[in-house]
């Protein structure tokens, strides 16, 4: 029998973008648009050679936190210690956002 994982116990790692961080605390991913279909849409509509991706605040809170150490049951108890009330529920809230980081490709998961 399969032993199903926490999605909690997960170890999230920065996939390899450059980001900043405003004075403000608002963190910004700079996402390079590579690849022929890219460079196509670059010359023809005019499309970006970079796209930027505004992180929320709890989102830029939590992008500095993630090292490839800590699990996002770890890096939940930061958030807690933040944003307390406003970020409830706070497990559901966290995987989402994880799970969404990890579709768009900013971050991949250590096994």
């Amino acid at each position: 029998m399969k032993k199903q994982e926490n999605y909690l116990d997960k170890i999230p790692e920065k996939s390899d973008f450059r980001w900043t961080k405003d004075d403000d605390g608002i963190v910004t991913l700079e996402i390079e648009n590579k690849g022929i279909v890219n460079k196509i849409c670059q010359k023809l509509f005019n499309k970006p050679k970079i796209s930027y991706v505004h992180l929320d605040k709890m989102g830029s809170f939590v992008w500095p936190i993630i090292d490839g150490e800590k699990s996002i049951l770890e890096i939940s108890e930061y958030v807690d210690k933040e944003f307390g009330e406003e970020a409830n529920p706070l497990y559901e809230r966290l995987c989402e956002y994880f799970r969404r980081l990890e579709s768009y490709g900013f971050v991949i998961f250590k096994k």
